[in-house]
């Protein structure tokens, strides 16, 4: 029989000396105070990712018919615009127009009234000061009657989701008349 000489050596234990109760308590209460710190810690990140969340779902509900929206605030500047291209309402025309006319007309409060239940606004811009973040400048026109960079005309009107813009609204915005003193705004 051959013997096995291949043993694995056991590396001796450093002895430690022999702790003292207080020590081991001092020891085990930093241990326990270093749990603590990272329970509570973990605690802490636990309700930041709750609220985050949260958030981000809100946030989603709250905007995920944005493109949606945009779609069915063009359909109702369409009916907007088919209901002013009538015409003019007059005592001697057929019935049959204005009954149309307030068909249409019903229509139309009815379907704003149910994108306002649903979050979506309309704002008239007329005689407010231009926002870039609201409105889109389709022109310029010269006005004595306004003040430099107030809408005179709107287009379309401004849009919004839950108060998040939808649809900036498309205006005419007030310029000084030609060979006039430029104005200074001296609140600013």
């Amino acid at each position: 029989m051959t013997e096995n000489t291949d043993q694995t050596e056991i590396p001796p234990q450093e002895e430690l000396p022999p702790e003292t109760p207080e020590q081991r308590i001092a020891t085990l209460e930093q241990e326990l105070q270093e749990m603590r710190d990272k329970w509570l810690r973990s605690e802490a990140e636990m309700a930041n990712l709750r609220a985050r969340t949260k958030r981000e779902v809100d946030d989603a509900r709250a905007y995920a018919l944005q493109k949606f929206g945009r779609d069915v605030a063009e359909a109702a500047e369409n009916l907007t615009r088919g209901i002013t291209s009538l015409p003019k309402r007059t005592e001697d025309e057929p019935e049959i127009i204005g009954k149309m006319r307030d068909g249409f007309e019903g229509i139309e409060r009815s379907f704003i009234a149910l994108l306002e239940r649903n979050g979506i606004t309309r704002i008239d811009p007329t005689g407010a000061a231009f926002d870039a973040n609201l409105h889109q400048a389709m022109a310029e026109q010269e006005s004595a009657e306004h003040p430099p960079g107030t809408i005179i005309q709107a287009w379309t009107q401004t849009w919004q989701l839950n108060g998040r813009l939808l649809r900036p609204a498309m205006v005419v915005v007030a310029k000084p008349p030609a060979g006039a003193a430029p104005h200074i705004d001296v609140e600013a």
